[in-house]
């Protein structure tokens, strides 16, 4: 928990009865590799944050699976669309580590958005945070090579490459695993 309040902390201040407010609402979750937080039909009702270990979101896409973003400590983490409109998700979650999750439900979000102007705020800019990761993904895939796709990822996030299976980064890039192969063979 305390992980999760500093990371909370470093995006806006709280005052403590709203610390304390969040602190009685997220419950902690351990959940083991491959488990799925979520499939693809259900409607997501969670906001999750990354206390430890690793996730995936990904969708099926005739027959195949496409990997379209990675979680890991500090980040939070949901289906997005479905969490907010609470409409079923059309993507899946899967643990690629086991973990530690702190869970909240949209429920008790808005009751704690209503009661604290200061936690509507910080949700706030935790989802401005998520627009532009989407937008620079957005742009990486449409207007970037493959191997400067490649070349971004070792300098922003390299950590990917020592935690995820190289198959999920090649979708995840979108690239087959033989041109993945052929670009790293260069760096």
């Amino acid at each position: 928990m305390q992980q999760l309040l500093s990371h909370i902390k470093n995006y806006a201040p709280l005052s403590e009865a709203a610390q304390s407010a969040l602190e009685d609402c997220f419950e902690m979750m351990t959940l083991s590799k491959n488990e799925f937080l979520l499939t693809q039909g259900q409607v997501c009702r969670h906001l999750y944050f990354v206390e430890k270990g690793a996730l995936r979101g990904f969708y099926n896409s005739d027959g195949k699976e496409v990997t379209h973003w990675f979680g890991f400590e500090k980040d939070f983490v949901t289906s997005f669309h479905s969490f907010t409109t609470h409409e079923p998700a059309v993507e899946n979650i899967q643990l690629l580590e086991g973990s530690i999750l702190w869970s909240i439900s949209k429920e008790t979000l808005t009751v704690l958005f209503n009661e604290y102007h200061e936690i509507e705020r910080l949700m706030r800019i935790a989802y401005e945070k998520y627009y532009i990761r989407l937008e620079e993904r957005f742009v990486n895939a449409q207007f970037k090579t493959a191997s400067e796709r490649y070349e971004n990822l070792l300098s922003q996030t390299p950590h990917i490459i020592e935690r995820v299976p190289l198959g999920y980064i090649a979708s995840y890039l979108g690239i087959s695993q033989e041109t993945l192969s052929r670009i790293r063979s260069k760096f």
